[in-house]
């Protein structure tokens, strides 16, 4: 198996596989593959539903491509080293990789109420692939140090890392759409990863173009 990451800032993972191997992506995930790759669902050992992509009879290529611009980078993980990620950052993984639930904060309002802040954990043993958005700032914690984040722009971070959320009340802010902001406690030891452009982040910078008012008060039709 091979696998290298072509282009930016939107890039692709392209992943070689011989005959016999596999890799494991989310359902209907991928962007492209040969035609000697066969895919297979319902993988056992993780929560997540994943398909399974085989090379079965000769060699052949599958590519997974990045849903904003960013970076994809490489995790490998076994017992004790797992790494938690955020909600659409498990890109693709060897077998033996497993995502499952990391974990959950609800929101009852703004961009985040859907699914609210949403890690999951990537374990089990082999390498996965992860995406993350815009650029990207590491954060090595010592034992006992803690860091605050807007919780959209926790990329990943080691397991290793105790996260909370703190409520902020009186801030009144377009993400959580209340007079109550949010902040993601991540307290070491352990190595966190921050993203710049987030998909909920991004998505709540576009709504005031996309008001209705907004647009006529600006001459648009």
């Amino acid at each position: 198996m091979q696998d290298q990451v072509l282009g930016s800032p939107m890039p692709v993972l392209s992943i070689s596989l011989e005959p016999g191997e596999s890799v494991l992506a989310e359902a209907g995930e991928f962007a492209w593959m040969t035609d000697s790759i066969q895919l297979s669902t319902g993988v056992g050992g993780s929560p997540l539903r994943l398909s399974t992509y085989s090379a079965l009879g000769a060699a052949g290529t599958i590519a997974f491509a990045a849903k904003l611009p960013g970076s994809i980078r490489p995790v490998d993980v076994a017992p004790g080293t797992e790494v938690l990620v955020h909600r659409h950052g498990f890109l693709a993984g060897t077998p033996g990789i497993e995502v499952s639930p990391g974990f959950q904060q609800s929101f009852a309002a703004g961009v985040f109420a859907a699914e609210g802040f949403l890690l999951r954990r990537i374990g089990g043993q082999g390498r996965a692939w992860v995406e993350l958005a815009g650029q990207v700032v590491s954060c090595p914690l010592r034992a006992g140090q803690s860091l605050r984040a807007h919780p959209g722009h926790v990329g990943m971070l080691d397991s290793s890392v105790t996260v909370q959320v703190m409520p902020v009340h009186g801030v009144v802010n377009r993400y959580f759409a209340d007079d109550v902001h949010y902040f993601a406690v991540l307290s070491g030891p352990g190595t966190v990863w921050l993203q710049s452009t987030p998909l909920p982040v991004s998505a709540a910078a576009l709504v005031p173009y996309l008001n209705s008012s907004h647009l006529s008060a600006q001459g648009k039709p």
